[in-house]
């Protein structure tokens, strides 16, 4: 009787225990995004305008000299635009890509992270990589570019006015600007504009990213104290996530300047039939700094952006699995 109740319960414990590995790494993954978004959000949006500015426009001291100026004409608000909206984009997009790895590892791999004699091979981990950024790219997409649309909303409308931004009328939010998107520009294809150069940025950055990541983490001392593995894991989550944002940077600036296409292409100053003619064009207007216009920006967003992102998640994660 005994073996019979054995039998009956096991498999119970076993989806138990595998719902909750999963929602460990969901919520674990989407606080990771949300607080690490959060920090490096006045570099987020400064990127952004340098990336759809024109060559003519003012964004051209530098970093740390547009974060200046966004500050004297807009305040904290202005460096904090549309970071409401990031966070909410940023949780399931994050908890989304460290769901999916995780999956992955699981059940594709069949690795446990708890076992540390078990680990994935380079190509595995790009591909986990590769399959958790695709999916969080589908799953937020809409949200990513209405974001993206309202960081440049008050600069954009500066410039055609010629006015200080605390001047300008407030600018439609959230589902002003999805629903405008939806009805004007071609429905659920308008809210979609410019996910497959996105993509091809985002692809494979994640899986350079979680890749060159668990790399390093290898190296880690496991008999350390908590706060010197703390550092390790930043410090190697700064490394993963600078290399592959660099590697893939190109890609991450067209995602940005598609994302933006339809919102006034004379007065943005560019004009693309697809990715082959925006790389083509890049090239032959702006040269081959045209590619990495706004990278600086990007690196000091990214770089402790991951580094945070990485440590929050393993804490977090850690932590959930005591509760």
């Amino acid at each position: 009787m005994t073996d019979v109740v054995v039998a009956v319960e096991q498999p119970n414990g076993v989806k138990q225990l595998l719902q909750r590995d999963a929602s460990v790494a969901f919520l674990a993954g989407g606080l990771a995004g949300a607080i690490s978004r959060t920090v490096v959000s006045p570099f987020e949006r400064v990127k952004i305008l340098l990336q759809v500015q024109s060559s003519s426009e003012s964004y051209g001291g530098g970093v740390t000299s547009a974060v200046r100026q966004i500050y004297q004409e807009e305040g904290v608000k202005g460096l904090f635009r549309g970071n409401g909206l990031n966070c909410i984009r940023v949780f399931p997009y994050s908890a989304v890509q460290f769901l999916v790895y995780e999956g992955c590892k699981k059940y594709m791999f069949h690795v446990d992270d708890r076992n540390t004699d078990q680990r994935l091979s380079t190509a595995q981990r790009l591909f986990g990589g590769a399959l958790c950024g695709g999916a969080s790219v589908f799953a937020t997409y809409p949200l990513d570019l209405v974001r993206t649309r309202l960081a440049i909303q008050t600069a954009n409308l500066r410039k055609l006015q010629k006015a200080k931004a605390n001047s300008i009328a407030k600018p439609p939010g959230v589902w002003q600007v999805m629903r405008a998107t939806y009805l004007q520009e071609g429905g659920i294809r308008g809210l979609y504009r410019g996910v497959w150069p996105t993509n091809l940025g985002v692809v494979p950055y994640v899986a350079l990213n979680f890749c060159v990541y668990e790399q390093l983490r290898e190296f880690v001392p496991t008999n350390g104290d908590t706060g010197s593995s703390s550092m390790y894991m930043l410090a190697i989550g700064a490394i993963s996530g600078g290399v592959a944002q660099t590697a893939t940077y190109p890609f991450d600036l067209l995602r940005r300047r598609f994302q933006v296409l339809a919102m006034g292409q004379s007065e943005l100053g560019f004009k693309y039939s697809g990715v082959i003619d925006a790389l083509i064009t890049i090239g032959k207007t702006e040269g081959v700094r045209g590619y990495y216009r706004g990278l600086t920006a990007n690196l000091f967003k990214v770089i402790p952006s991951t580094a945070v992102s990485w440590l929050v998640y393993e804490l977090a994660r850690d932590w959930l699995r005591k509760l």
